[in-house]
């Protein structure tokens, strides 16, 4: 019967010890990139080192200020490019540039040189906001410590893995880009007032993957993370 007991206990505390490792928070890795940058290739291939590292979401944010050199992004939407345009004041930049690596909403680096969005991972501070999960339709965020005016809750929508584009015109012409984690969709679901909330969670179409940021205003940190 002891040797039971012990066998119990000893399961008992490695669920504790699993359940712990799976609530542990995400560092989240955006990748502002474009098809016609020439210079973006590497941060694409850097971020594709990264995109299956435990603890880490890594997402491709594909930018539109490049269409006009002659190709037009095929993921490129304009609320991703006003995603980066609001980051950039509180990173210390005049305005957006590609390839532009943010981590967790609060630290930034070109992201091209080998090595270097490791880098930035491993010297930012991983998120310390409200405990988040997602599941059976809904995403239920615990209480916390809101900022003033309160967080932004941010639904995103991405295709898990790599994708390779072919590139016909323009500064990659002629060459084939891969992909990691290409975000399809942004949407705001709502605000966090620092008050436990239940939200719907609406359902993914397409095979497409969910992630739910919560986030301070106006391209502030972000405070919490999770992903099916």
């Amino acid at each position: 019967m002891t040797g039971l007991k012990t066998s119990l206990l000893a399961g008992a505390m490695l669920a504790a010890t699993l359940g712990a490792a799976s609530a542990q928070p995400l560092t989240v890795v955006e990748l502002f990139t474009s098809q016609g940058c020439s210079s973006c290739p590497p941060a694409n291939a850097n971020l594709i080192k990264v995109k299956d590292q435990p603890g880490v979401l890594a997402l491709s944010f594909n930018v539109t200020y490049w269409d006009y050199l002659g190709w037009k992004d095929t993921f490129g939407r304009k609320e991703f490019t006003e995603r980066q345009v609001t980051y950039e004041p509180s990173l210390g930049h005049d305005g957006p540039f590609t390839p532009q690596v943010v981590v967790n909403g609060s630290h930034d680096a070109v992201g091209a040189a080998p090595g270097e969005i490791q880098s930035l991972i491993a010297n930012s501070s991983r998120a310390q906001g409200p405990e988040l999960s997602l599941g059976q339709g809904k995403v239920s965020i615990g209480a916390g410590k809101a900022p003033g005016g309160g967080a932004d809750i941010w639904l995103v929508r991405y295709t898990r893995g790599v994708v390779e584009v072919p590139v016909a015109r323009g500064e990659n012409t002629g060459r084939t880009l891969p992909h990691a984690n290409v975000v399809h969709a942004l949407t705001k679901l709502g605000s966090w007032n620092g008050e436990a909330t239940t939200l719907p969670l609406p359902v993914a179409s397409g095979g497409l993957s969910t992630a739910v940021l919560v986030q301070g205003p106006n391209g502030g940190p972000i405070l919490a993370a999770a992903a099916n």
